[in-house]
Parts: structure tokens; sequence; C-alpha cells
């Protein structure tokens, strides 16, 4: 299983959110360079990082904060939040963004995931994000009527590398995650699960190492990794033993 340590960034910082409402957020590192070499010390394969200024208003705010992630470290880094067209898309991988994370542009545009699945084999990754079962986007501001296994279904074989799913009501509440409906999502698809939002402990990494979801390929760890819940080289050891 793969960890994917979160960088999530506004107004230049990296903070965490709480169910994703800006006004809770709590700023963890004036740094974010800074925070991504920490990662990579100490161990972690993957960054997982989100523009949440970028989410909200549908294009890349934090640009400057993740150029200087990229150059700061030599990780692979799956990037969302405000990522809705080809040019943005191919400009992030230009730059050396392995995976680019689409969201609301794939409920909004899903032909620009195929396309760009297409184009960049292995590149993109789709982002669902979960209020009381249905689809959020905008930012998780907005509420479709859209199941989360209805949207997943819609890209079964357009090539993407991974859904990235998070339950909404959990992420940033350290409450521990929605194992139940990661499981099931990974159960319904063939595409690789990132399960999101919730962790609190190591207890959330066993649960989902035991999942019936055979198709959990990882988990982004946030909040509790930044409050020290969860130690990186017993997480990391554990996860490298599945």
């Amino acid at each position: 299983m793969i960890l994917f340590p979160a960088i999530d960034l506004k107004d230049g910082r990296c903070v965490r959110l709480k169910r994703g409402e800006m006004e809770s957020a709590t700023i963890f590192n004036d740094d974010p360079a800074a925070q991504a070499r920490a990662f990579e010390s100490a161990g972690f394969e993957w960054l997982h990082c989100v523009d949440l200024d970028g989410a909200f208003e549908g294009r890349s705010i934090n640009g400057d904060a993740i150029a200087a992630i990229r150059k700061a470290i030599k990780l692979p880094i799956q990037l969302g939040g405000g990522i809705r067209d080809r040019g943005a898309i191919d400009a992030w991988l230009d730059v050396g963004i392995t995976r680019i994370i689409l969201g609301t542009a794939a409920l909004r545009d899903p032909q620009l995931v195929k396309d760009s699945a297409h184009a960049h084999p292995g590149k993109i990754a789709v982002g669902i994000d979960a209020k009381d079962g249905k689809v959020a986007v905008q930012g998780w501001a907005e509420a479709s009527e859209i199941e989360v296994v209805e949207l997943a279904r819609r890209f079964e074989d357009a090539g993407v590398a991974a859904i990235i799913f998070t339950d909404i009501a959990r992420d940033g509440m350290l409450g521990g995650v929605n194992v139940a409906a990661t499981a099931a999502l990974a159960n319904s698809v063939r595409i690789p699960i990132i399960a999101s939002g919730g962790v609190s402990g190591m207890s959330d990494i066993e649960a989902l190492i035991a999942a019936p979801g055979r198709n959990i390929l990882g988990v982004v760890i946030g909040r509790a990794l930044y409050d020290g819940r969860i130690d990186s080289t017993a997480a990391l050891q554990r996860a490298r033993m599945q």
C-alpha cells in the first residue's frame, strides 16, 4: 500500500482543513518546499499536493509554491486543485508533475479526462469527493446528484491511473477513514482506489490493508502526520509489509 503524505496549499502555506471548510484552515508550515523535503527524507515514495485556492477559483493559484516543491524533491507528485482544461494539464506535466488529479472537470467535462488519459497514459487520476454519498465539486462547495460509483464507472475504460476517493465529512476530522465506502468503491470498479479523508492513526492503515476491496492502491494522510498521531517510520514499514 502506498502512503501519500499530503500538502494542501492555501495562500502559499501548508494547511489542513476540516471538512473542506476554508475558514477552518490550520497552518502547519509556511514553507511548502521544506515540508516536501521533510516527507522525502522520512522515506515516503509519493507526494499528494492540492491547490485549495485553485479548487475554489477554477485555476491554479499557488503555482509558485508548487513549482518550489517540484524543484525541492525528486519524489513523484500527484497534483489537484483548479486544473480544468487541457492547457493546464499539459503545462503541469511539462514542468515535472507526475500525475494530474481531475475532480470538478471529471464531472463537468468527462471527455477532457478521457482525452487526457489517452494522451498521457498513467498520468491522469480522477478525484471523487463524496458528501453523503453524492459527488461534490468546486472545492467541495457544490453538491451534485451523481452517485460516487456512477461517476467512477464512467471512466472504467478511459485509462485513468487511479481514483482518489475522499469522504468530505471525515476529512481533517481525525475520526477514521471510511473503510466501508472505500472498499465498496474498490469492489465496484477496476480502477485502483486511493483512500482519503479522516486518517487518524495506524488503525486506519491496518483497516485499509485488511479491507475486502483488493483494489485499494493507497491512502492519503494529512493532519495525522502533521500532529504526530502517525509515526512515519512505523507507518511506512507496515505499508511495505502488505
